[in-house]
């Protein structure tokens, strides 16, 4: 009887990890396995095909001697700043709106959210015909008599990178405010209650009070965007082609560039692993803060 007892606990206790073993396997091997690789081969000479020789980082100071690539980089900043600032502004707002307990909550929610459920192509490609200037804003505007008015920011390298930015900030804002929104109501009402009690107003009760005390959701919120605007590159690649000429080349783009359409792989991993250095950066230090909270709660 112990035996058999002894054998269910033991069964019971590996059929997680036998669950989870395939899984990790894959991870393992797709993920880690192949960073590991990519790094190699950016200490390599590779080009057209991968070597294995080592040469230092010579790639690296190639890859920073591109003017492409610090246009790539310029333009990650540029983008990155304006959409977390955009989006988080504007999905805060949204979020406060929607906890003033208003009239079809749940559909306005569903609204918002919807453009999560899309892909960046799909959101790329949409956008790319509404900014068209024979085909969107512009053609609808002028055909409704106002012919003066321009919209071609799409086809104008200077303003080029702002059309990303309004297609990721559309696709991204609901995303924002649903992590807002399960903050605000996280917090206690009564507090609200409080404030009114002083004789603050609503306005200064959010600014005052209940935004500072959503720090965990701006962190998460900073850090998933900064993640996704690092690695856009379906949405430009739908939407601009990182075009014109180079005005909206980002990393991704550039790594895919360099890596398959001119048999630089070596140059490609480099950027790759400026990328990947970059997505650490961000994320490291929010894991360690997480983790040093979690125990200062124990």
């Amino acid at each position: 009887m112990r035996s058999t007892i002894s054998l269910k606990d033991r069964f019971t206790l590996w059929l997680p990890r036998l669950v989870l073993s395939p899984s990790l396997v894959v991870v393992f091997v797709g993920v880690y396995l192949f960073i590991v690789w990519t790094g190699w081969i950016s200490l390599s000479s590779s080009q057209m095909v991968p070597r294995y020789d080592f040469v230092g980082l010579e790639q690296y100071l190639r890859l920073w001697s591109t003017p492409r690539w610090e246009t790539a980089v310029a333009n990650l900043f540029i983008f990155t700043i304006l959409f977390l600032a955009i989006t988080i502004a504007i999905g805060l707002l949204i979020a406060i709106l929607l906890d003033q307990s208003i009239r079809a909550e749940g559909v306005l929610r569903a609204v918002y959210l919807y453009p999560m459920a899309l892909s960046f192509i799909v959101t790329g490609t949409a956008w790319k015909w509404i900014l068209n200037p024979d085909l969107g804003i512009q053609k609808v505007v002028n055909g409704l008599g106002w012919t003066s008015f321009v919209f071609d920011w799409i086809t104008r390298p200077e303003y080029a990178i702002y059309c990303v930015v309004i297609a990721a900030v559309w696709q991204s804002t609901g995303f924002a405010m649903a992590i807002f929104l399960a903050g605000l109501r996280g917090i206690d009402n009564s507090i609200i209650k409080a404030a009114q009690i002083e004789g603050a107003s609503l306005p200064r009760t959010y600014v005052s009070i209940i935004i500072p005390m959503l720090r965990p959701a701006f962190l998460s919120v900073i850090v998933l965007l900064s993640y996704i605007s690092i690695k856009s590159f379906d949405l430009v690649l739908a939407l601009t082609n990182g075009g014109p000429g180079s005005a909206t080349e980002m990393p991704s783009t550039f790594m895919f560039s360099a890596t398959f359409r001119r048999n630089q792989m070596g140059v490609g991993a480099a950027s790759a692993m400026m990328m990947l250095m970059t997505v650490a950066a961000i994320i490291v230090p929010y894991l360690y803060s997480e983790l040093r909270e979690n125990r200062n709660e124990h």
